[in-house]
């Protein structure tokens, strides 16, 4: 029996830099394998203000009015006829992308590049950032009895750092280097850690920030605060190559790297991350790139193409990287709880989203209570 109420408030992203708060229709079943969740939970994540400042991520453009929000988690409130594994009252971690399942890339496992994905608050897609959400029964998973509804929300940017590892194919013994260490590099720390890495180290400019990374999440063995790039008037790229080349030199003599670390990470989308971890990484290492920045920057090819380098990106999920997720943090191996900085209500959304776009030293996860 369903229990839905007969309004359905959401916070909306009507155009760039302009959101409200107003009522959608509530949810229906349509499909017998449809869920409907109550949000409890959601994370702001930087695609989120992306949208909000600049209306677009890549190929992903907004010309009509979304909701908001996909780090979330509820509670069922009603299934469709052939949902067998969840019932009614069922705390549930939702999985927000919903691929096609039958493109080739959703047959081999790969659905993060199926082109007809719905995501949640990817344009033309609504996201979670409303009383009521509907999506697939099969992307909600079910949370064990101890993991409260935020952890459950927080399972989303979890399932984002064990997606870069794969990526970045970690395996016992190596040496691990992360760009970042905001919410999503302290995450690939502490996932890189689970994977077997022998070593990981934090590069942040933010000593808070390495803080958190070295001996509150604990999630790294070392930090490093790189120096701050000179001024260059007028702006002189190689002289920007060469300085982060020296960063990089550094890096390895203060760690003791040797060639450099197996596999360099960067959560960060900084230009000058990316010079210095390209030429960080020792000779057929790995790159991954997962931040993003401005989508054209320069970047030291040369260098990647003479050290043989593999250079690849990660976007979202791939199969079983949730159900992964949800493991480590039920079984507390990876605690992102800790990167929780700040709480608001339902109703102070706006201020929410205000809050991570001002950033700081103290904002790291900002988490939005369901209504």
């Amino acid at each position: 029996m369903s229990t839905l109420g007969s309004e359905n408030p959401s916070f909306v992203l009507e155009a760039v830099q302009k959101v409200s708060m107003r009522n959608i229709p509530v949810p229906e079943i349509t499909d017998p394998y449809d869920v409907i969740v109550n949000i409890k939970h959601t994370g702001i994540c930087g695609s989120d203000v992306h949208y909000w400042q600049r209306g677009r991520i890549g190929d992903f453009v907004l010309d009509s009015p979304i909701v908001l929000g996909h780090e979330s988690a509820g509670t069922v409130v009603s299934v469709g006829t052939a949902v067998k594994h969840l019932k009614p009252g069922d705390n549930v971690a939702i999985e927000p992308g919903v691929p096609c399942r039958h493109c080739d890339y959703c047959r081999k496992g790969s659905y993060n590049l199926c082109p007809d994905t719905v995501f949640a608050a990817t344009p033309p897609h609504n996201g979670t950032l409303s009383k009521y959400f509907k999506t697939a029964g099969d992307y909600c998973y079910l949370l064990p009895s101890h993991l409260t509804l935020e952890d459950g929300a927080l399972c989303e940017p979890v399932a984002c750092a064990v997606q870069i590892c794969r990526v970045g194919e970690i395996r016992g013994g190596q040496t691990v280097v992360v760009f970042g260490c905001g919410p999503i590099g302290l995450l690939v720390q502490s996932v890189a850690k689970q994977f077997g890495a022998k070593t990981v180290i934090g590069i942040d400019v933010n000593p808070k920030r390495l803080e958190m990374a070295s001996t509150i999440m604990k999630s790294a063995d070392g930090v490093f605060q790189p120096p701050a790039l000179p001024p260059n008037e007028p702006y002189d790229m190689d002289k920007d190559v060469l300085f982060n080349g020296q960063v990089a030199k550094t890096i390895k003599e203060q760690f003791n790297l040797g060639e450099g670390p197996d596999v360099v990470i960067d959560a960060t989308g900084a230009q000058s991350a990316i010079q210095t971890g390209i030429q960080l990484c020792k000779k057929g290492g790995m790159f991954v790139q997962a931040g993003m920045g401005r989508e054209n920057i320069v970047f030291p090819i040369t260098t990647a193409c003479i050290r043989d380098l593999t250079l690849r990106g990660s976007i979202r999920y791939t199969a079983g990287v949730y159900p992964s997720a949800i493991d480590l943090v039920a079984s507390g191996k990876v605690q992102p709880q800790k990167i929780v900085s700040h709480r608001y209500k339902f109703e102070q959304a706006e201020e929410a989203f205000e809050k991570v776009k001002r950033g700081g030293e103290d904002v790291l996860k900002v988490i939005i209570e369901g209504i």
